[in-house]
């Protein structure tokens, strides 16, 4: 692993220690946790996920490719 240099606040500082000492853990391995967990967070949705919301909002066939009306003309 490459080391990494960071400043905190004290009061961060004692945060960090104090959680530590509960989960019986080190201090590198606790922000390397949160780090991790921050970058998930963080990472981009796929376009599927971006538009979840927006499936189902609109009206209309459920399936395009059976409704000739709207086909009339379509690939011409």
């Amino acid at each position: 692993m490459r080391p990494v240099s960071i400043k905190l606040t004290e009061h961060l500082d004692r945060q960090l220690t104090a959680l530590a000492r509960r989960r019986r853990s080190n201090r590198s391995a606790i922000l390397r946790e949160a780090l991790e967990a921050f970058a998930q967070q963080s990472a981009q949705p796929s376009v599927t996920a971006a538009a979840a919301d927006l499936v189902g909002a609109l009206r209309g066939p459920k399936d395009l490719s059976v409704a000739s009306k709207r086909m009339a003309g379509y690939g011409q």
